[in-house]
């Protein structure tokens, strides 16, 4: 019975958007469909992605040293930290739901808190791809103008985020992280 409460209790959103396309398909057939297209679609797109994500992710937990992480990203790294956030964000694939497991194999290993609240706003707004489609659509100066308002306004929010987190927040954080081992 305990067993049943906590998989209800995991996957309780999962469990209400299937009985909600259950119930959509019952009263509006075309729509239920649609929708249930839709959903099929997220699925079989989540599962081309995760996987991939996943190894690459157990490959940098084995191959990268603890020490190496926090000398290059950890709490003395400085700009080398901040740029090295930035470039990691914006040279991922992927869309930005596969950050978040990144960003806790970067907790884990000692990255500084800010630095990976860079990679995260790099990863959601400065990815190489978006910025060339970008320049082609909008022109190079727009997307100039963009990504310089970008790189200050990532690290501004990363900084002051950093600043305004208690230290016992902050090793909240640390060891939601830790835990996920």
């Amino acid at each position: 019975m305990d067993k049943l409460k906590y998989i209800l209790k995991r996957y309780k959103f999962f469990i209400a958007l299937a009985i909600i396309n259950i119930i959509m398909l019952l009263v509006y057939p075309e729509l239920g469909n649609k929708s249930l297209k839709i959903t099929w679609n997220n699925i079989t797109e989540m599962l081309a992605i995760i996987p991939p994500i996943f190894i690459l992710l157990g490959l940098l937990d084995v191959w990268v040293k603890r020490e190496t992480m926090v000398k290059y990203m950890g709490e003395g790294s400085g700009i080398i930290g901040a740029l090295l956030a930035f470039f990691l964000g914006s040279a991922a694939a992927g869309p930005l739901y596969a950050a978040f497991p990144v960003a806790g194999v970067l907790l884990k290993k000692g990255s500084k808190l800010s630095n990976v609240l860079i990679m995260m706003g790099a990863w959601s707004t400065t990815k190489i791809p978006l910025l060339l489609f970008e320049a082609s659509a909008m022109g190079i100066k727009f997307t100039i103008i963009r990504l310089i308002l970008n790189l200050f306004g990532i690290a501004a929010i990363a900084y002051i985020t950093e600043k305004l987190l208690s230290k016992a927040e902050k090793d909240e954080i640390y060891s939601k992280a830790l835990a996920r081992e």
